[in-house]
């Protein structure tokens, strides 16, 4: 698919009618939102008959993405696409068959953990990582027969080298940077990538401020410069941006992402137990708004605009006509 959009590979927000329509006409096309963190499977349906109510209420601004095509689609009404992730594994609890069903559900990316273990991998927080889980290796075989992607944002690093290794088809780390260029637990070493180049997978590049050199003071040229490096280490064909951007929530929102319910005491993780905020975007990457500045930054760079094209949502949307179908119909 050569035709040109924009795509966000993961962002969390408090979404209303204005944020709908400012991510749209920053000219976004797509964005994978996260529906669920440690949520149960009943929860998520929950959060599933909300989103309904969006595409209802909201309906003239946004619009279900599904396939690669209903982006192009959204691009063409002038809608904001909406793809639906799991940042954790928790909603198809220990049931292989949920799934197919949440696959059903609009359900494309999940990941296997969210920083601790889960019943298929180990998070980036845990102290061993004993790897992928019988039961995980199951869920992979699955989620690659009914095409769902695998992402691997937030697993540790034997857990992540075992899913690409498993896995039949490309899986994703849809946000995170490479340790390179800052060393956050969160971050990917060069090992990590070059496994995802070697196999196909994709590297959605972050701007949460913990995953940034300088945090909230990094500039827009250390960004883009470290962009290049990493189409070096992989392809100008397998990094894009998941800028990881979260919006309209209150600290106690924070501290339920960071601590969901495995623990009564506050998990500050990346943070600090003394701060007790949002981190602060960098000044030129505070909303949605400010996706363009993104192209303007790899272009100062010297990426050519077909390789600009490629980082801001082309390649995203060649995964996704790779990844959303089911295995048999997979070309």
């Amino acid at each position: 698919m050569s035709e040109q959009v924009h795509i966000d590979g993961l962002q969390y927000i408090n979404w209303t009618r204005e944020r709908f329509e400012k991510t749209r006409d920053a000219g976004l096309h797509c964005v994978h939102v996260t529906i669920t963190y440690w949520e149960n499977f009943r929860e998520l349906v929950a959060n599933v008959e909300q989103w309904n109510r969006h595409f209802l209420q909201h309906g003239d601004l946004i619009m279900p993405v599904r396939t690669a095509a209903d982006v192009l689609e959204a691009k063409r009404q002038n809608k904001l696409g909406i793809l639906f992730g799991l940042q954790n594994c928790s909603p198809m609890e220990d049931d292989l068959g949920l799934v197919q069903v949440l696959h059903d559900l609009g359900v494309r990316i999940m990941q296997l953990s969210y920083n601790n273990q889960s019943l298929l991998a180990t998070g980036c927080y845990e102290d061993n990582d004993p790897g992928i889980t019988r039961f995980g290796k199951q869920a992979i075989t699955e989620m690659n027969r009914v095409g769902m992607v695998i992402d691997m944002s937030h697993s540790a690093e034997r857990s992540t080298l075992e899913a690409i290794e498993l896995s039949q088809r490309p899986i994703a780390i849809t946000h995170a940077n490479p340790t390179f260029f800052h060393d956050a637990l969160r971050n990917k070493s060069d090992t990590v990538l070059k496994a995802l180049a070697e196999s196909g997978g994709i590297l959605g590049c972050s701007l949460y401020p913990f995953h940034l050199k300088d945090g909230g003071d990094c500039t827009l040229d250390a960004f883009c410069q470290m962009i290049a490096q990493t189409v070096e280490l992989m392809s100008i064909d397998q990094v894009a941006i998941g800028s990881d951007l979260c919006e309209g929530w209150g600290y106690e929102t924070l501290e339920w992402m960071r601590s969901g319910r495995w623990t009564f005491a506050a998990d500050f993780g990346e943070g600090t137990a003394d701060n007790k905020s949002w981190p602060k975007q960098p000044e030129w990457f505070e909303g949605a708004q400010h996706f363009n500045n993104l192209a303007q930054g790899l272009a100062a760079v010297g990426f050519d605009g077909s390789e600009v094209n490629k980082i801001m949502g082309g390649n995203w949307l060649q995964f996704f006509e790779q990844s959303f179908t089911p295995m048999q119909a997979a070309g």
